[in-house]
C-alpha cells in the first residue's frame, strides 16, 4: 500500500510540474512576472521622463490586453497633453526639431503626427538639411551623399520630381545618426552600406533600409522611433520590424510595448517571424503578467503550451530558475512513479501465487516493471509535449519573397507538410489506447503462465499446454495489426487526423509485448519444463 501511495504522488508531482522541452507553460510566465513592472506602471514611467509618444502605444497595449489600470493611463496621457501641448507632436521633446514647429509645417502643433509628415513640405526639409550640412559626424555627411545617387530601384532619386519620400528619409536617418540614436552595431552596418553605395554608384542595400525607415516613420513619430532603434543591433531587426509594422498594424502598440520592456527589438522581432499569430497572442498574454513575463517569453523563444490547468506553484518558482533539473525532476517522477505502481499491481497479482521464495527468484513470470515503466514515460513524454512531434508551423509574419507559379508551390507544399506532420489531441489519445491495450495484454499472458505453473501436472503436460497457448502469446500482435488497420480505416474516415505514427504504433507495441512475452517469459519457462522432464525420464 505504500508503494502504491508513493506511486500516485510521485505521478501526481509529474503531471502538475509545469516545465516542458520546446514550450513554455502559462505558469512559468506568470511566476516570471510576479512582482515585476506592469504594462501601466512601464507607461507611467516612461510619461514621468517626458515620453509621451511611447507611452500613448503602451497606453494603447494595456487596453488591448483590458488591463483595469489603462484608462487611468489614458487619462493621464491626457492631462500631460494638456499641460504640455508642445512635446505631444514629436512624442516628447527635441530642440532640433524646435524651427519645424511652424504653422507654414501644414501640422497642428497640439497633434502627434507620424515623423515623416513634418518632412513633407520642402521647407521642413531645406531647413533640417541645413542644420545636418554643417555636422562633424562623417556618417551623417555620408548619408546626406546618397541623396545625389540616380540608381534607385524603389524610389524616384531624391533630386527628381517625385523624389520627395526619398529625400525626406535620408535626411530622417541622418538625423537620427546625428542624435545618436542607432547603437553601434547598427551604426556601423548602415555605415557599411552608405560608403559601398557612394564607392560603387549603386544604391544596393542602404535604399532596403531606407525603405524600412520609411514604413517606421509613417507610423511612428519622433520619440517612439528612435526610442525603438535604441533597441535594435542591426538593419536585419529594422526590417524584420517595419515588415510586422506593415503586415500586422493593429498589433503595433503590443508589439512595440514588448519590445521595449525586454529591451531588445531583435528578439521580438524573430519570435514572431517564427511564431506568426500564435507569437503575437503569446505577447499578450505575457504583457498581463508583467515585464518579467516578457522578457522570459523573447529570451526562451518558445510557444506558450496551449490551455491551463492544475500547477505546482511552488514547482514553478523552481522550474523557471532551474528548467533543466526541472524537466529532469518531472519525468524521473513520472518513471519512478509509474514502477512503483506497475511494481505495487506485480505484488498483488503474482506474489499470492508463489509456492516458495525459490520460484519468486526463478523462472516464475514476474512483470517487468522497469521496462513497462519506461515505455510508458516515453508515451507521457510525448503526450505531455504539445510541440514534441508538431512541425513548425508557416507563420503568417514570416518574410516571402513572392515568386509566380513557384512561390504558388512553394505555398501549397507547405500547407500539405504542415497537415501531415501536425500531431494532435486525437492522435495521442490514440497512441495511449494502444499502449494500454498490449499492457492488459502482456498481464493477461503472465496471469496465464502463472496459472499453468500452479497445476499440479507433470512438468512434460505443462510443456504441451504451454504450447497450446501459443495464439494467446502471440495475441499482442494481432491485435497490434488490427489497431494499425483500425486506426488507417479512422483516419480515411476523417474521424482522427491523418498520421502514420498513430497507426504504425499499434503495431509496434504488439511487437514489443509479445518480444517480452516469449523472450522474457515463455522461453525461460519453457527451458525450464525441458529440463524437469529430462530429469524426471
Amino acid at each position: 500500500m505504500g508503494w502504491l501511495a508513493l506511486g500516485v504522488a510521485l505521478l501526481g508531482l509529474a503531471w502538475l510540474l509545469p516545465v516542458n522541452v520546446k514550450s513554455l507553460n502559462p505558469a512559468l510566465l506568470k511566476e516570471a512576472g510576479r512582482d515585476s513592472t506592469t504594462t501601466v506602471a512601464f507607461g507611467r514611467a516612461l510619461l514621468e521622463m517626458d515620453k509621451p509618444g511611447p507611452a500613448t502605444l503602451v497606453a494603447e497595449a494595456a487596453r488591448m490586453i483590458e488591463d483595469p489600470a489603462a484608462p487611468a493611463l489614458a487619462q493621464q496621457l491626457a492631462e500631460f497633453g494638456r499641460r504640455h501641448p508642445e512635446m505631444i507632436p514629436w512624442g516628447g521633446w527635441d530642440a532640433v526639431f524646435e524651427p519645424l514647429l511652424q504653422p507654414k509645417t501644414g501640422v497642428g502643433a497640439t497633434e502627434s503626427q507620424p515623423v515623416l509628415k513634418f518632412l513633407a513640405t520642402r521647407q521642413a526639409r531645406e531647413t533640417l538639411r541645413l542644420y545636418l550640412s554643417v555636422s562633424r559626424l562623417p556618417g551623417v555627411q555620408t548619408l546626406l551623399k546618397t541623396a545625389g545617387l540616380t540608381t534607385t530601384k524603389r524610389f524616384v532619386p531624391a533630386h527628381l520630381a517625385g523624389g520627395q519620400p526619398l529625400d525626406a528619409v535620408i535626411l530622417l536617418t541622418a538625423c537620427l545618426w546625428q542624435e545618436g540614436h542607432f547603437p553601434s552595431s547598427l551604426q556601423r552596418e548602415v555605415r557599411g552600406l552608405a560608403e559601398d553605395a557612394i564607392t560603387t554608384g549603386q544604391m544596393g542595400g542602404i535604399e532596403e533600409f531606407y525603405l524600412d525607415i520609411l514604413s517606421l516613420g509613417k507610423r511612428l513619430d519622433w520619440v517612439q522611433l528612435s526610442e525603438l532603434l535604441h533597441t535594435a543591433t542591426s538593419t536585419g531587426t529594422v526590417a524584420q520590424f517595419a515588415h510586422l509594422a506593415r503586415i500586422v498594424p493593429e498589433q503595433l502598440p503590443v508589439i512595440y510595448t514588448a519590445t521595449l520592456m525586454s529591451g531588445s527589438a531583435d528578439a521580438v522581432a524573430r519570435y514572431l517571424i517564427a511564431f506568426g499569430k500564435t507569437g503575437a497572442d503569446n505577447l499578450h498574454q505575457a504583457l498581463t503578467f508583467g515585464q518579467g513575463a516578457v522578457e522570459q517569453l523573447v529570451q526562451r523563444q518558445a510557444p506558450m503550451t496551449p490551455g491551463t490547468g492544475a500547477v505546482f506553484e511552488i514547482g514553478a518558482a523552481f522550474a523557471l530558475s532551474n528548467p533543466e533539473l526541472a524537466l529532469l525532476a518531472k519525468y524521473g517522477a513520472f518513471l519512478a512513479g509509474i514502477f512503483l505502481l506497475l511494481r505495487s499491481i506485480d505484488l498483488r497479482l503474482f506474489a499470492p501465487l508463489a509456492r516458495s521464495a525459490r520460484e519468486l527468484a526463478g523462472t516464475l513470470p514476474r512483470m517487468k516493471s522497469g521496462l513497462l515503466a519506461l515505455i510508458l514515460t516515453f508515451i507521457f513524454f510525448v503526450f505531455s509535449e504539445p510541440y514534441l512531434l508538431k512541425a513548425a508551423p508557416v507563420s503568417e509574419y514570416q518574410l516571402r519573397l513572392v515568386i509566380p507559379v513557384l512561390g504558388a508551390t512553394s505555398a501549397l507544399s507547405s500547407a500539405t507538410s504542415d497537415a501531415s506532420a501536425t500531431m494532435n489531441m486525437s492522435t495521442v489519445l490514440s497512441i495511449t489506447v494502444f499502449a494500454l491495450v498490449q499492457i492488459l495484454m502482456y498481464v493477461i499472458c503472465l496471469l496465464k503462465i502463472s496459472e499453468i505453473d500452479r497445476r499440479t501436472l507433470p512438468s512434460s503436460l505443462k510443456l504441451r499446454l504451454m504450447d497450446n497457448e501459443e495464439n494467446l502469446f502471440d495475441g499482442g500482435l494481432y491485435i497490434g495489426i488490427a489497431g494499425t488497420a483500425t486506426a488507417l480505416v479512422l483516419q480515411v474516415l476523417g474521424v482522427i487526423e491523418a498520421n502514420l505514427l498513430a497507426a504504425y504504433s499499434s503495431n509496434l507495441f504488439g511487437i514489443v509485448c509479445v518480444a517480452l512475452v516469449k523472450i522474457r517469459h515463455v522461453r525461460p519457462y519453457k527451458h525450464k519444463l525441458i529440463m524437469d522432464s529430462a530429469q524426471l525420464a
